[in-house]
C-alpha cells in the first residue's frame, strides 16, 4: 500500500470516528410512515430520518444518521393509547455511518389513526440539544372510503417543544385544504414563533419565507395550505441560553411534524 493510500486510509477512519457525532447531534431528526393510510393488519415501515441542516434548517434533506441511539426514542402510539417501542426493531440502512436511515417495521392491528413519536435529548459540543418529532398513518378496514373510529385527534404527547396536529392528517388532508398546527412550549402555547413548512424539494428563501413559514397567533396556532401532494416537513427551533448545565452553556428545542398529503383528499369523492 504506498504512503497515500495509507493516509486516505487513515482520514476516513477519522472522519467516520470524530464527524460523525458533530453530524448527527447538529442537524433535525424527523419521522415518516411509508403509507398514510393501510389496512389494520399491513406492515408500515417507520423510518428515523436525520438532516434539514442547510439554508437555516430548512431544506428536507437528508445528512446521515444518527451516530447512536442511546439517548433516542421511537415507538407507535395506538388509538387505544397502547405504546410499542421501536427502538429494538430498528434497522441500519446505510453502509457507512454517515450514510443512510434507520427503520422499523409495525403492524397497526386495530383500526384508527396512529401516532408515530420521537425524541432525542443529547449534547452537541457545548449545546443540549433537545428534540421532538411525530408523524401520523391511519389504518382503516377500507382504503377506498377509509375512517377514523375516534371523534377526536390526538392531543398534546408531552414532548418539550411539540407541534401539536389539529387538522386530521388523512381525511381533511390534501391541496387547498389548510395543515393547522399548535406549538406548545413546556405545555403552553408560544405566540410569535415562526413555523416553516417545507415541501420535500422545495428551496425556501433568505430569511423569512411568507410563502412557507408562518407566526404562531397568541394561542400557538399557524396554518399552512400545500398546493399539491406531497410529503410536507414542519419544523421549528427554540434555543433557551439560560438553560444552562452540567457540560452544556445553552439548550436549543427543535420540533418536526412530517404530513403526507395526497394528491386528491380521500374524502373528498
Amino acid at each position: 500500500m504506498n504512503g497515500f493510500s495509507t493516509h486516505a486510509g487513515r482520514l476516513a477512519v477519522w472522519l467516520a470516528v470524530f464527524c460523525v457525532p458533530t453530524i448527527s447531534q447538529g442537524h433535525d431528526t424527523w419521522v415518516q410512515a411509508s403509507a398514510r393510510a393501510v389496512s389494520p393488519a399491513d406492515v408500515v415501515h417507520v423510518s428515523l430520518m436525520l438532516g434539514n441542516h442547510g439554508n437555516h434548517h430548512r431544506d428536507f434533506t437528508l445528512a446521515g444518521k444518527l451516530s447512536s441511539l442511546d439517548d433516542a426514542t421511537v415507538e407507535v402510539i395506538s388509538p387505544e393509547g397502547q405504546r410499542t417501542d421501536l427502538i429494538p426493531g430498528l434497522i441500519d440502512l446505510g453502509y457507512a455511518p454517515t450514510e443512510g436511515y434507520y427503520a422499523a417495521r409495525y403492524i397497526p392491528g386495530v383500526e384508527g389513526l396512529h401516532v408515530v413519536s420521537h425524541t432525542l435529548d443529547t449534547l452537541h459540543r457545548t449545546t443540549r440539544a433537545v428534540k421532538s418529532a411525530t408523524t401520523y398513518f391511519l389504518a382503516s378496514e377500507s382504503l377506498d372510503q377509509p375512517h377514523d373510529p375516534s371523534e377526536s385527534l390526538p392531543g398534546p404527547l408531552g414532548h418539550p417543544l411539540e407541534l401539536v396536529l389539529e387538522s386530521h392528517p388523512v381525511l381533511s388532508c390534501g391541496p387547498g385544504m389548510p395543515i393547522s398546527v399548535r406549538l406548545l412550549f413546556q405545555g403552553k402555547p408560544v405566540a410569535d414563533q415562526v413555523v416553516s413548512f417545507i415541501p420535500r424539494g422545495a428551496t425556501l428563501a433568505e430569511e423569512f419565507d411568507p410563502e412557507y413559514e408562518r407566526r404562531t397567533d397568541a394561542e400557538g396556532r399557524c396554518q399552512y395550505t400545500p398546493k399539491e401532494g406531497t410529503l410536507v416537513l414542519a419544523v421549528t427551533h427554540l434555543v433557551r441560553p439560560e438553560e444552562t448545565g452540567e457540560g452544556y452553556d445553552k439548550t436549543a428545542y427543535a420540533a418536526t411534524l412530517v404530513v403526507d398529503v395526497p394528491q386528491r383528499c380521500v374524502c373528498c369523492d
